[in-house]
């Protein structure tokens, strides 16, 4: 726009003053500034893409093949091209990378009228995570470097990559008490093993019920009371705050804590008791956009930054999986663990203080925390106090330190103080044997 301003001041100077070489100057100036921006227009216009991927499901460490075509529909050939397929920033240059790419997401090309090209790369996931790939960003212009357009075409295609899951070591299936026995509300099964007391016996019970020592002591025939007690599930409370990326190690901390809560939800599923899950981490499907980038756009810059825009999140709720049973149960859990995102929303505290009124009294309350503060000690304290078996797995990676139990840490003293049993879990080899203690104790 300043070159036809700059041009249309001159050619009026030109006829004022009758400068015949200026005005025919600027008169073929003029045309060609105004063919070169309609040609950048037109090429931009009559430009599509599409773009396939092979895989919207993995597992960690397995890859995807993308390929993009790119369609000129119009009469005119494009001299030049060049096309740049989005890839997540964060994700590739975080430490350690999520992403892996091998081959050119960036290409120039020309293309005469009505034809296509197409070019691919793959995309290796090192992590768990729902990815975006693309939009597609277009950028041509007229040969004298006049005038640039800017497109983004394509909706992104996401992938979803499953967090890793963990067969824990001694969780007995035959034991229904595998991280702990917990006392209920409702009477479900009576446990043959723990005897609560006698009673004077009753028409229709059975003989191996019958208490023979107080049959025996009192003349008169006695049965066993047995203790309502099992294990009817877990719910599983994630801290995911990004109060986490304060701490040392905090990607493989906040990835270790993942995969502490999909490992603990396998094992409980297999048990074919209910599992649910909350956290106050962010839920990735909710932040990525799907439409808005077909658009045209003058400067690279503003189209790049349309592309990779990340809305700010305003959830005031936790992200909730309800506790239930199934097969459909696990896959919602897991799928809901690799969506996860860090998030500055509500602390821990706030997350089970709004959360207490949902949790089904006869489930494990199972906490996965990366810290332990006063007020996350507090609130766990307070569950355990109205009458919920709650217990913490902490996550410590990278910490090798040995305690002295008789002066405990800081985060030990605080759940202590509450009543609160808790595990610790260093790598993932200290996470399969998670269970062992809560089985042999």
């Amino acid at each position: 726009m300043k070159w036809i301003l700059g041009t249309a001041v001159l050619l009026i100077v030109g006829l004022v003053f009758r400068l015949g070489l200026l005005v025919y100057a600027m008169y073929t100036l003029l045309g060609v500034l105004l063919v070169s921006r309609y040609l950048a227009w037109a090429w931009i216009r009559q430009v599509t893409a599409s773009r396939e991927c092979d895989k919207d499901s993995l597992q960690i460490g397995e890859s995807a093949q993308v390929t993009v075509t790119i369609l000129n529909s119009g009469g005119l050939k494009v001299p030049w091209l060049l096309i740049e397929d989005s890839l997540p920033v964060d994700a590739l240059h975080q430490h350690p990378p999520r992403l892996q790419v091998t081959g050119n997401t960036l290409h120039l090309s020309q293309l005469p009228a009505a034809s296509q090209k197409s070019f691919g790369y793959q995309v290796r996931f090192l992590m768990r995570g729902y990815y975006q790939i693309g939009p597609l960003l277009l950028e041509t212009g007229d040969v004298f470097g006049l005038h640039r357009r800017y497109r983004v075409v394509t909706s992104p295609h996401c992938v979803l990559v499953y967090p890793k899951v963990i067969p824990l070591e001694g969780y007995d299936i035959a034991s229904r008490r595998p991280m702990g026995e917990v006392r209920i509300s409702h009477r479900l099964f009576e446990d043959p093993t723990r005897i609560a007391g006698v009673r004077p016996y009753q028409l229709g019970d059975p003989f191996n019920r019958l208490h023979w020592r107080a049959t025996a002591r009192t003349g008169q025939l006695h049965s066993k009371v047995y203790d309502p007690s099992c294990v009817a599930g877990a719910t599983l409370l994630l801290d995911f705050h990004s109060s986490i990326l304060k701490l040392k190690n905090p990607h493989y901390r906040a990835e270790l804590a993942v995969t502490a809560a999909a490992s603990l939800a396998n094992a409980v599923y297999q048990l074919d008791e209910q599992v649910g899950l909350i956290t106050n981490g962010r839920d990735a499907a909710e932040r990525i956009r799907y439409e808005g980038w077909h658009e045209e756009f003058r400067t690279r810059t503003l189209a790049q930054t349309t592309a990779q825009t990340t809305p700010l999140s305003e959830r005031l709720l936790p992200v909730t999986v309800e506790t239930r049973r199934g097969v459909a149960q696990l896959e919602r859990i897991l799928e809901t663990l690799a969506r996860l995102e860090l998030t500055d929303g509500f602390n821990f505290a706030q997350m089970v203080d709004e959360a207490a009124g949902r949790l089904p009294r006869d489930a494990t309350v199972i906490a996965v925390l990366t810290e332990v503060s006063e007020e996350s000690a507090l609130a766990l304290g307070n569950l355990r106090r109205s009458g919920y078996a709650v217990i913490v797995v902490l996550v410590l990676f990278g910490e090798t330190e040995y305690y002295d139990w008789a002066q405990p840490p800081d985060w030990a003293h605080r759940l202590v103080a509450q009543g609160v049993d808790f595990r610790r879990v260093d790598d993932e080899a200290a996470l399969s044997k998670l269970c062992a203690e809560g089985i042999l104790r």
